[in-house]
């Protein structure tokens, strides 16, 4: 816990000295080439700043086409109603409604900054176009820039999605020995810890995704999604092994079987034999004898049901190596 406060703490301190040092460039800059307001290149770039490659560009494709819009409404709002609280309130208005529709609500404080500065100066010439211009351009310009050395994490989420893994092994033996011994010191907290796990797994996967402009590969997040689909089956699994009260001699053999899936548990098993072993000892189960007593009935029917889910466990695994086969991963 410790070590994750540092790690955050460390980024904290690094992406705010970045900002600081982007915006300071922008408005040196600006402010070399003479512009007015060149504050407002700073502030420009600490909007355009993003955790990540794709998100800082489509931010500043956003914000360029939100800009647009905002200089030819500002152009008709000042030259109809004049360069006063009106024209402003009613390009305002009308920029808001578009922004918000296309989803450029990140644009609407900043490009109207950049407007009002043509009612301080009560005139759109070419020369109060051209600074707003050259203020945009400069401060997009740099939040790019600094954003450029981002890159993927791939130690980090090697590390992360095994210790995802690790846990759902751990999992996996603590249910096989749910089903041989005493459970009264079995408890769900495990699961609270894969989920953190996976949460952790599954950001990491996204940041690696943002960080890469075009490549479309999303085998980390897939691979995240299906280990979630089997954590949330195996809290069912849990829920139901739960329930059995006396275990029937049958548990053995399905303890047997949860203990070779923790054996075998890694990326690339295909599940194919497991599958195999798990039909064949659904067939064995079914041939024999029926239970004498309302209990061993009801412990074997929630044994059985136990067993579909995890035929449904390995089938998500099972489709996950089908679908990244197929599209040769």
């Amino acid at each position: 816990m410790k070590d994750k406060k540092r790690v955050k703490w460390k980024a904290c301190v690094y992406m705010s000295f970045k900002i600081a040092a982007a915006a300071a460039l922008a408005i040196a800059i600006a402010g070399e080439l003479g512009l007015k307001y060149s504050a407002s290149a700073g502030i420009i770039t600490v909007l355009s700043i993003r955790n990540t490659k794709r998100e800082t560009f489509q931010s500043a494709v956003n914000r360029g086409l939100a800009f647009l819009c905002a200089m030819a409404l500002g152009a008709v709002c000042f030259h109809v109603l004049g360069y006063g609280l009106w024209g402003f309130a009613v390009y305002l208005l009308l920029f808001a409604m578009i922004c918000l529709n296309a989803g450029w609500q990140e644009a609407i404080a900043m490009d109207s900054v950049l407007i009002s500065h043509f009612l301080t100066e009560q005139n759109m010439g070419a020369e109060m176009l051209c600074n707003e211009i050259l203020l945009f351009g400069i401060g997009t310009a740099v939040g790019i820039l600094v954003n450029l050395h981002l890159h993927r994490k791939d130690a980090v989420y090697e590390k992360l999605a095994e210790e995802a893994d690790s846990q759902i092994r751990g999992i996996l033996k603590r249910m096989s020995g749910l089903l041989q011994e005493d459970r009264s010191e079995y408890g769900s907290d495990c699961f609270g810890r894969l989920e953190e796990a996976l949460e952790e797994a599954k950001l990491c996967a996204a940041e690696n995704y943002n960080n890469v402009m075009f490549c479309k590969d999303t085998y980390e997040l897939d691979y995240i999604k299906m280990r979630e689909r089997q954590s949330v089956i195996l809290r069912e699994i849990h829920e139901n092994m739960k329930r059995i009260g006396q275990l029937p001699r049958q548990a053995e053999q399905v303890a047997a079987l949860l203990g070779r899936i923790e054996q075998d548990y890694h990326r690339d098993n295909t599940v194919a034999g497991l599958l195999e072993e798990l039909e064949s000892l659904l067939m064995r189960m079914k041939e024999e004898q029926l239970p004498v007593s309302r209990e061993e009935f009801e412990a074997r029917a929630v044994l059985f049901h136990i067993l579909m889910q995890i035929r449904n466990f390995l089938e998500v695994k099972r489709d996950f190596m089908g679908n990244n086969a197929a599209m040769g991963k």
